[in-house]
């Protein structure tokens, strides 16, 4: 029997899409390890049977090694994800996602994984004019928390060729989706539009609306991390985790708008220091190497994300 799958920041919005896609695909167990200070517990709570949580946080790295199964695929996740808070407080996100990724990396080979899959970043690209972002182009990090990410990816590079711990990182683009929390300052921009847009309330959009954005459901950067799990002949690579399409704010808050038949006018305010103009994939490596196919259009995953958001009784 193979050993449960494991997923850091698996209670997270991201990481609890993938605890379900991986259970959903036949794994008997999931391990998840989260220190809870962004993900919560009811994100798993229909699957909780199913699912070890172990409550732990990935500075500490002298407990790691106990929590991963020998020989599993390590799903790494955890993250403090957020470019304004690396920039109003670098010191955490850097202790969390730098050394946070050392410790899983040194702990992950001490168990003898089979695979390290890694949550990377487009930010990683910058504000480079060239579209769409292919994974040879040059990092030109703009934030913190992009530098961070990005270090990340040169370890994981570095133990798959030092050390033969096999890696692959997935460079997620504006991932979407159900439990998306819109109530933290740092939020993504569609959750914070799925609350305005079920409250009637105009949301503020920063900058003029125009920057673009290669937004991506959930559950397929959920099943293209099964993917990168599995592929043969991809340890020590990048790839693109996007959908290949790019959509304005503006086109986003219309299209919202329609599908929940309402008109408000946004508000605008300052463009946000560290923020990417315009952001989108180039997926040619990943579907050719990684058998990457989204299966859900981008209006396709607004609607069934704003009716979840609905279905749970979102913003209250």
């Amino acid at each position: 029997m193979s050993a449960a799958p494991v997923v850091t920041g698996g209670a997270g919005f991201i990481g609890s899409g993938l605890v379900r896609a991986l259970l959903e695909a036949g794994a008997p167990r999931v391990v998840v390890i989260d220190n809870l200070s962004s993900g919560k517990r009811e994100n798993l709570e229909e699957v909780a049977g199913r699912v070890d949580l172990q409550v732990a946080d990935l500075r500490d790295a002298a407990g790691l090694p106990g929590l991963i199964p020998e020989g599993a695929v390590v799903y790494h996740l955890a993250a403090i994800p957020s470019v304004p808070r690396s920039i109003a407080d670098p010191a955490p996100s850097h202790e969390v996602n730098i050394n946070g990724t050392f410790n899983l990396l040194m702990a992950a080979r001490a168990r003898g994984v089979r695979r390290v899959v890694y949550a990377a970043s487009s930010s990683a690209y910058g504000d480079t004019e060239v579209l769409p972002k292919e994974e040879g182009m040059r990092p030109a990090p703009l934030s913190p928390y992009a530098a961070q990410k990005l270090m990340g990816e040169y370890y994981c590079s570095v133990f798959s060729s030092c050390f033969g711990l096999e890696t692959v990182a997935l460079r997620f683009f504006n991932v979407f989706g159900p439990r998306q929390d819109p109530g933290s300052p740092y939020s993504g921009v569609l959750s914070v539009f799925m609350k305005c847009v079920l409250t009637g309330q105009a949301p503020t959009i920063h900058g003029d609306g125009e920057q673009s954005r290669d937004f991506t459901y959930v559950q397929d950067v959920a099943e293209l991390c099964m993917k990168a799990g599995q592929a043969a002949g991809v340890a020590g690579r990048v790839f693109n985790a996007g959908n290949g399409n790019r959509y304005t704010l503006n086109e986003t808050w219309r299209m919202l708008c329609r599908i929940h038949g309402v008109e408000i006018e946004p508000q605008y305010g300052a463009s946000r220091p560290g923020d990417v103009r315009h952001s989108q994939a180039d997926v040619t490596a990943a579907v050719r190497d990684l058998g990457h196919a989204p299966r859900f259009s981008f209006e396709e995953g607004l609607r069934r994300t704003l009716a979840w958001y609905a279905a749970a009784g979102f913003p209250e």
